[in-house]
């Protein structure tokens, strides 16, 4: 019921007899309780009336002070669940009493050398030995090995002149390792023995100096087949094919072939499906669907291997890191992460990773935001090579974290 529903009968100046004034519904009752003054003296289903002298004056001034009266308890009706702000109750993800997932953080995961240290944790991946890569923003940009204990094997790149920005680092099923930097604007692919083998995309020359940072109005230049603008993401389908999420500027979607030769894109700034607001992460599966994190829209779109549209997931939050496991049968997860602003407020209601089919049916999830081993500082990237055994990245608690989940099995108690 409306405000404007339930002041109705004082609009139209609506009178009972005997000078009694009636108006309509049960929270109209509870207005004529705070009022005071008046004496309810009778109430139905249909009616609540109540005392109070009637003149024509007295009679508007009482309809407006009802009428506000209105709006205050329609207000308090509609109030916020369980006490969350309104920003809180947009931040937090749609799907609620998901079941959780129970897991525990291996401690000391990664061991590093003495004085070589993480910036923020950008992109985690891992290779088929269980070698763990993280892309870092330090100091300077820098990519580290590890073995599949966590031990330091090595770092690949140093001094690389793609290397600006860390966005993410990906292995394909060859151990190829690909890294995606959003301040050259490039994303570079090395065999498994750190040799670069392919670059796509250029850096800007800065010969002339820095370029000055557009207006935030100012238009997006045209898309260009072989050019990003602050890209995030990469993945491939079984047939080598290269897709890349492009990304802050272009929000679109790139299709590549095995050769690094444009075939199609899909994606423009907007919230239609098929449209694009900051594509942050992509992963494919098996069938060669593309699953694609539409960030600041918080939703997940799923395109066909030719780009096509098929569907939206808009239930998990604002998906910063996509994942899909290999297998048989595959699993999506997505992170809805909390905000890298470090706002308390809205760290209290995401931070959480879910687990999904790739219909987008929710499995469910597991996390939240925090600072201590087994919480969350805004998960950047995920690798999920292994079911129940998941690698994060996060940028505000600078780490990596190997997670062991511990599904219950069907039917089990």
């Amino acid at each position: 019921m409306t405000a404007a529903e339930l002041a109705e009968p004082f609009l139209s100046g609506e009178r009972a007899a005997n000078g009694y004034l009636g108006f309509k519904g049960g929270l109209n009752a509870a207005i004529a309780h705070r009022l005071h003054f008046p004496r309810v003296i009778k109430s139905t289903s249909e009616r609540t009336f109540i005392e109070v002298p009637m003149n024509k004056r007295l009679s508007s001034l009482f309809a407006a002070l009802v009428l506000l009266c209105a709006v205050t308890e329609l207000a308090r009706a509609q109030a916020p669940a369980e006490g969350l702000t309104q920003a809180q109750l947009n931040a937090r993800a749609k799907a609620q009493n998901v079941p959780e997932i129970p897991y525990e953080s291996v401690p000391n995961f990664l061991k590093l050398p003495a004085n070589l240290y993480l910036g923020e944790g950008i992109g985690v991946a891992t290779n088929s030995r269980g070698h763990i890569f993280v892309y870092t923003r330090s100091q300077a940009t820098r990519l580290f090995e590890f073995d599949q204990k966590g031990n330091y094997i090595r770092e690949i790149g140093e001094g690389l002149y793609g290397f600006l920005f860390a966005h993410a680092v990906r292995v394909d099923p060859q151990d190829n390792i690909w890294t995606v930097d959003e301040g050259t604007n490039m994303v570079i692919k090395f065999n498994p023995e750190g040799r670069v083998i392919m670059l796509l995309g250029r850096r800007p020359e800065s010969v002339e100096g820095l370029l000055a940072t557009p207006a935030p109005t100012a238009p997006v230049p045209p898309a260009q087949p072989y050019m990003f603008n602050r890209p995030t993401d990469v993945a491939w389908d079984a047939a080598g094919n290269i897709f890349i999420s492009d990304g802050y500027g272009n929000s679109r979607v790139v299709k590549y072939d095995k050769n690094g030769r444009f075939i199609t894109s899909v994606g423009t700034k907007g919230s239609a499906p098929g449209q694009l607001n900051l594509p942050h992460s992509i992963a494919t599966d098996a069938k060669g669907n593309v699953y694609v994190a539409d960030r600041t829209n918080r939703r997940i779109q799923v395109f066909d291997n030719d780009l096509t549209f098929k569907t939206i997931y808009d239930q998990v939050g604002a998906p910063w890191a996509l994942c899909v496991t290999p297998g048989a049968h595959q699993y999506l997860y997505s992170s809805n992460s909390n905000p890298d602003n470090n706002n308390a407020d809205i760290s209290a209601v995401t931070g959480e990773i879910y687990k999904m089919e790739l219909d987008g049916t929710i499995l469910g999830k597991f996390g939240k935001a925090g600072k201590q081993l087994g919480s969350f500082g805004t998960v950047h990237a995920i690798d999920c090579r292994n079911e129940n055994e998941i690698t994060v990245s996060e940028i505000t608690a600078w780490r990596v974290q190997r997670l062991m989940l511990h599904p219950q099995a069907k039917g089990s108690k």
